[in-house]
């Protein structure tokens, strides 16, 4: 009895223990999503305690029995910053903490290559690069790269002809002969294919876009200048194993782009990639009689092997064909009349492969050899002015990475061999020396050397001979200063140089309008950059996160080709500037992400670009002062639906005039393209997505009584010229002009819906 009634009162006391404990305690639990997917194997831990979990497999964790308080708890996992919320523990109560790491992306540690021509982290480089991933361009879809730069800050595709629609990219202000194009960091598309390069690749196979802007021609050669656009393409094990987009838009435009991988054997992986592009229904809203939007069809083909070898060594092969098809011109137009000179039409007929390869030698050092071959052929009627040329450029690269000690050496040569000839003044007479064959060998140093963890300085000599132009410096200095994680400086300085030819490069020399005139046999171009770089990245207890760049540049240009529009009416005259060129300006990159799932990104550039001859100061033409650009996104979670709102503005820019008597406007007024989208994720492996482009409807003819000067009459048949070969006013022709469609600044199509679909198979 008396063992009994013990027995009883420890059951008691326990009791009573127990719920004393548990009154004293509570209980925290969540889960751990980033872009609404829960992430798993994250570390959730209390600070000041040894309590430590781990998220399960659907990112859930749980923290049982803590004592009641005011406590931090700490998420930290791979590819994420840390990210801490407080929390107050109460008695018996379950509290529900959960953690979006959405915006603690460590977005700085993105790797990247352009800069330093090695894979290094954004947070390591010392050369500033920006990175742009197809997520960012699917914000807004096009059916190019080209079009889709248009939503880069300080980046602008320049349309460059009213009737053909071909461009080039403008980076700060400087024309598209000085930026570089890469894939895979290949200078396989440059001169005569800039436009065509950037058409044609699938989006699906794009790993992310990386620029860099000021020259970088100590690493990279001719025609790195003003910048780099490095297209990455994906590798096979990263890719999907099936996915397809299809889009089309009220004006008919459709595009369609498949990607897929195979095992080819066990040591290689296939990625391949079609796309295909079609617009086919000719409008004339602005009743000129001419094509507002040239007329495609366009298809691209790439394939990408990816080889196993031992001890991880490198190699891959890539191969792309693009055929294209375009024209435009008078509404009537049709092939039968391609060259002739009763309608006028713009037609281009393309064809380019590409093939490009890394490979890594079997010795112990890392010594890489790197290749790219390019066959382009062009056949193209501009009225009854033919353009027909071809291009083959081949370039090998050997580049030996060395670490000793603090120093990071990249040590390399190189050759670029360039076979160009067409049917033009180009590649006669005083250029006739570069028409057929240019060698361009070269050497290359970098050191890289880490002074301490916050200090980093970079050295880099490039020397190049040229068969037609001699010797060629270009020397380059970077330095970056680590304030702590969230804080970086950089300064940039260096030289670039450029190797000219004109017809590759200017289509507004080819479009039938003007004669070009080359007085002088052209010099290369030389420049000397510096670049200022601050990067600020700021997270908040609370999950938001704020990014901020900013950017300062200075170029000077010494014998800075210039093609005069205005000393005569009907002449394009090309020569090297009799004095020097300045481009210089300010930007900055504003990015804004909320926990609630509102991100906003916005930038501007202000730039001043101009030319000084005889002490006579000029801005360059089709270059805007200031520009803009924007892009906001909302997910709504429990409707899985994405808002994005994308759009651009430009300050006023000055126009090719025909002469004083012109009554087309001499500068473009403020002008901003914008557009929306919505974006339906609901279901497995779709997703549908549709919206609305150019919501302001805006086009350049607003204001301006015609675009293309004399539409009526493109082969200037009505019009009287004098004994000294200018134009006559008449009746007919009041304004004393030509036939003109090099008055062009902006997209010439206006609102317009779009709907589209994807499909994923990972």
């Amino acid at each position: 009895m008396k063992i009994h009634f013990i027995s009883i009162v420890l059951l008691l006391i326990n009791i009573v223990m127990s719920g004393s404990v548990s009154a004293q305690t509570g209980r925290i639990s969540g889960h751990i999503i980033s872009e609404g997917e829960v992430v798993p194997a994250v570390s959730i831990a209390i600070l000041g305690k040894r309590y430590i979990v781990i998220s399960d497999s659907v990112g859930y964790y749980s923290f049982l029995n803590i004592p009641v308080g005011h406590y931090h708890i700490q998420v930290t996992g791979v590819g994420f910053k840390k990210m801490e919320k407080p929390v107050n523990v109460k008695q018996e109560e379950n509290m529900m903490l959960d953690f979006d790491l959405t915006n603690f992306q460590t977005n700085l540690n993105e790797v990247v290559v352009t800069g330093t021509l090695k894979a290094v982290s954004r947070l390591e480089s010392a050369v500033p690069v920006e990175v742009y991933t197809p997520g960012y361009f699917k914000m807004n879809p096009t059916p190019s790269i080209f079009d889709a730069l248009q939503n880069v800050n300080g980046v602008r595709p320049q349309l460059n002809c009213n009737i053909c629609n071909t461009g080039d990219i403008h980076i700060n202000g400087l024309e598209g002969p000085y930026t570089m194009i890469l894939i895979d960091g290949m200078p396989i598309v440059s001169s005569l294919s800039t436009v065509y390069g950037l058409s044609g690749i699938p989006n699906s196979l794009v790993e992310q876009i990386e620029i860099v802007k000021g020259p970088a021609s100590s690493l990279y050669g001719s025609e790195a200048v003003g910048g780099l656009i490095n297209i990455i393409t994906k590798k096979p094990e990263n890719a999907a194993v099936l996915s397809a987009d299809f889009f089309t838009t009220s004006y008919l435009e459709h595009n369609a782009d498949l990607g897929f991988k195979i095992a080819a054997g066990k040591g290689a992986t296939v990625l391949t990639g079609l796309s295909y592009f079609n617009y086919s229904n000719p409008v004339d809203h602005n009743h000129d009689n001419f094509t507002d939007v040239t007329l495609q069809d366009r298809i691209s083909v790439f394939q990408k092997w990816e080889f196993k070898r031992k001890h991880d060594r490198k190699m891959s092969l890539g191969v792309r064909y693009l055929y294209e098809d375009r024209w435009g011109g008078e509404m009537q137009w049709n092939k039968s009349f391609r060259g002739g000179d009763q309608v006028y039409g713009e037609s281009i007929y393309t064809h380019r492969w590409e093939l490009i390869g890394n490979y890594q030698l079997p010795v112990k050092e890392k010594l890489f050899f790197a290749f790219s071959l390019t066959n382009h052929d062009q056949d193209s009627r501009y009225g009854r002015t033919s353009y027909i040329a071809e291009q083959r450029i081949g370039f090998g690269q050997l580049t030996w990475d060395k670490t000793i000690r603090v120093h990071d050496f990249l040590i390399g040569s190189a050759l670029r061999y360039t076979f160009y000839d067409d049917n033009t003044a180009a590649t006669t007479g005083l250029n006739q020396a570069i028409a057929k064959n240019t060698w361009l060998p070269g050497v290359f140093v970098q050191d890289e050397i880490r002074l301490n963890a916050k200090h980093k300085f970079l050295a880099g000599f490039r020397y190049d001979y040229n068969a037609v132009h001699g010797n060629i410096f270009t020397p380059r200095a970077a330095y970056k200063w680590s304030i702590n994680e969230h804080n970086i400086l950089r300064l940039n300085a260096g030289t670039g140089f450029r190797v000219v030819n004109i017809f590759t490069e200017d289509h507004a020399a080819l479009t039938g309008a003007r004669s070009v005139e080359i007085p002088n046999k052209l010099k290369p171009e030389k420049t000397y950059n510096l670049n200022l770089n601050y990067l600020k990245k700021i997270y908040t207890l609370n999950g938001n996160y704020i990014g901020i760049e900013s950017s300062a540049f200075y170029t000077y240009f010494n014998n800075r080709i210039i093609g005069d529009f205005d000393a005569d009416p009907n002449k394009i005259v090309y020569d090297n500037l009799d004095g020097y060129a300045v481009s210089k300006g300010f930007s900055f990159n504003v990015d804004l992400a909320f926990n609630s799932g509102l991100k906003f990104i916005f930038g501007g550039t202000y730039q001043d670009v101009a030319t000084v001859e005889h002490g006579l100061k000029t801005q360059q033409i089709l270059t805007e002062k200031f520009s803009g650009n924007w892009a906001a996104s909302y997910k709504i979670r429990p409707l899985k639906v994405t808002i994005d709102y994308t759009g651009n503005i430009y300050s006023p820019m000055r126009l090719p005039l025909l002469s004083e008597t012109d009554p087309r406007k001499k500068f473009s007024p403020v002008w901003s393209i914008q557009n929306i989208q919505f974006t339906f994720v609901g279901m497995k492996r779709f997703e549908l997505y549709g919206g609305v482009k150019n919501l302001l409807n805006w086009t350049p003819n607003k204001g301006n009584p015609f675009i293309i000067a004399r539409a009526s009459d493109p082969f200037d048949k009505d019009v009287k010229l004098d004994r000294n070969g200018q134009v006559i006013v008449t009746p007919d022709n009041p304004y004393g002009l030509t036939f003109d469609p090099s008055y062009v600044y902006a997209p010439n199509q206006g609102i317009r819906g779009f709907f589209g679909i994807r499909y994923t198979i990972k």
